[in-house]
């Protein structure tokens, strides 16, 4: 398929499911907007390799007003925003009695509420020009539960219910809005959690990972960014014209348990 023409503007993309995601969308023709923080070189370079062209903005998603910037950025650079990929994530990890908080509030914000403001500001035009493209990243945890992951599964399970809403308020246009949910995926916010239990069990790095796999995720293999860059991708393209409100887990059978 084909995306000439089309811009798309993917959160927490400078490094891995964001970025496995925006590659594709450039390897189908898509302009990218990126955003994350770090170095954005790497990743500009990256996207641009596939023959498109690439910007980057630092908006901090926890910050309504650096979104609206960041959404003027794209509009003023490309002329409109066609594909809106929210996938940017934040993950802290306590029992619910000791959450912090203003981790609690940055866990909503950034995994939440910049979805609701991203969308917000990039429906009025999709409607204009009668074509548009949503995708949440959500997580296996927009569908079931962990212990001690009180902020994130909450909202995960927001930004499936705000997937199904705005499919509906979307649903007699071309404009759709799904939800992808993935399993494990080895990132830096995971491999975190795969450094934190091997320190604390005094496992080597391959045993925590195949403990992480064992627990939840049946196939004990990784999702890779690659494989929910496709699923975007499939999700923006004229074939998933129908598929409308759907939270589309790829998890290596998590929820199949």
């Amino acid at each position: 398929m084909s995306l000439k023409g089309k811009t798309a503007l993917v959160t927490g993309s400078t490094s891995g499911i964001g970025l496995g995601i925006a590659l594709e969308l450039a390897r189908a023709g898509a302009d990218l907007v990126l955003n994350g923080f770090g170095d954005a070189q790497p990743a500009l370079a990256a996207v641009r390799a596939e023959g498109v062209q690439a910007v980057h903005h630092d908006a901090d998603l926890r910050r309504p007003g650096e979104i609206a910037a960041m959404m003027e950025m794209a509009v003023a650079v490309y002329g409109a925003v066609d594909i809106v990929v929210n996938n940017a994530g934040i993950q802290h990890v306590a029992a619910l009695e000791d959450f912090a908080p203003q981790s609690w509030d940055d866990v909503i914000a950034v995994n939440l509420s910049s979805a609701f403001h991203t969308m917000r500001l990039a429906l009025p035009g999709m409607r204009a020009r009668g074509w548009g493209r949503i995708v949440n990243v959500a997580s296996v945890h927009g569908l079931v539960a962990s212990a001690n992951k009180s902020a994130y599964v909450a909202a995960k399970h927001g930004v499936v219910g705000l997937t199904k809403v705005t499919a509906l308020e979307t649903a007699a246009t071309a404009i759709t809005c799904n939800a992808i949910c993935p399993g494990w995926v080895l990132t830096p916010l995971v491999q975190r959690q795969i450094d934190q239990l091997a320190e604390r069990e005094g496992l080597s790095a391959a045993q925590a990972s195949e403990r992480l796999l064992g627990e939840k995720q049946p196939s004990r293999r990784f999702v890779t960014p690659e494989q929910l860059g496709k699923l975007a991708l499939f999700l923006c393209s004229d074939a998933a014209d129908e598929v409308r409100g759907a939270a589309w887990n790829m998890d290596g059978g998590w929820v199949s348990q």
